[in-house]
């Protein structure tokens, strides 16, 4: 994961809800949901650990510059 942040391809994440939470979010800069399925997939962490429960495509409306 610490790779997929150094490289730009996740750019923000963490868990969602209370405390540690079991679920995280992670928002990703890819063209596709195929590049997020197969980039995640190379990830060694087990399935488990590291289920998609959903991909949804997201813009950014309002930022600060």
């Amino acid at each position: 994961m610490d790779a997929l942040v150094d490289g730009g391809f996740i750019v923000l994440g963490g868990p969602v809800g209370e405390g540690d939470g079991e679920d995280t979010l992670a928002v990703i800069d890819a063209e596709s949901e195929v590049v997020i399925r197969e980039r995640l997939a190379e990830d060694p962490w087990p399935s488990d650990m590291l289920a998609i429960k959903s991909i949804e495509p997201w813009s950014v409306w309002l930022r600060r510059e």
